[in-house]
Parts: structure tokens; sequence; C-alpha cells
């Protein structure tokens, strides 16, 4: 809860994001869409958000897609038998009155196989919308950056 509260903390600075780009549907406020700049080897890349529910009922986070990728999907890192894994999740709930985040060695998106890798690079955005169960479509544009934003980069 404590590393939670210093991640909203550092996302609600606004001198520590620059960039920072915030959207609003219903009772959800997702904050700061972005990824880390994809390397040359890399088949994949993460991105990563913050949704605030301002509302008194839960809402799921059913999908997530992408141009840029024909295979998007929810992912979560999970403790098991001593190591930490990666793994699938078709839907996350994102209860009443609370925040969901989407962060480096939590939950994250996956786009399988980018299409276009010249929109992820520093300073690219690229075009991803989130497929709530009650508030619907949300299109957001996320921000590429070399680095994770400060107050992520320690869950690496």
């Amino acid at each position: 809860m404590f590393k939670n509260a210093l991640l909203l903390a550092a996302l609600l600075l606004p001198a520590t994001f620059a960039n920072a780009h915030e959207y609003t549907k219903g009772d959800l406020h997702i904050a700061h869409p972005w990824s880390q700049e994809l390397p040359p080897n890399a088949p994949n890349v993460a991105a990563y958000f913050v949704v605030h529910n301002n509302g008194t009922t839960a809402d799921t986070l059913l999908s997530v897609d992408s141009p840029i990728s024909d295979d998007v999907q929810l992912h979560e890192h999970v403790h098991k038998d001593g190591l930490m894994k990666m793994q699938q999740v078709q839907r996350v709930e994102v209860a009443a009155g609370k925040d969901l985040v989407f962060a480096p060695g939590a939950y994250h998106v996956m786009l399988m196989q980018p299409k276009d890798r010249s929109l992820l690079v520093d300073g690219k955005r690229f075009p991803m919308t989130l497929h709530f169960e009650k508030a619907g479509a949300v299109p957001v544009e996320v921000a590429v950056q070399k680095q994770a934003p400060e107050g992520e980069a320690h869950n690496h």
C-alpha cells in the first residue's frame, strides 16, 4: 500500500512529468499512459498507467487494443515457487474508490510483435484503447520514454 501511495504521489507531481497526460471517462481517470523505449532486439513492448476509480461501484478492464499490434494482452506479475513470473489475465477489476496501478513488476499491458517499431522510440506516442465493462472504450495516447518515470524505476 505504501508503494502505491508513493507511486500515486509521484504521478500527481506535475514537475515529475513534463509530458504527463490524463484521460477521464465517467468515474474513471487514467493517468499518464507510458511505455519504455523498445530495445532493437525486444519482441514485445509493455505499457503502463494508473486507473483511478472515483465512483462508488467497481468497473472492470476487459481488454486493450492498439493499431500497432494484432495481439494485445493484460498481464500480471506473480510470485510462484520463489520466482517472479508474468502471466496473462482475462480481466482486471478496478475497485470503487481505489486505484489500479499498471507498472513494472505489477499489472501491465503487453503489445506482442508490434508492427510499427518506429513509434516505439523516446518522444513518440502510439494509440491504445482501454475497454471497460461499464465506462466503455477509453482511447489514450501512450508516451514512449527512455526510462521509467520517477517513482516507478524501483519496481524493475
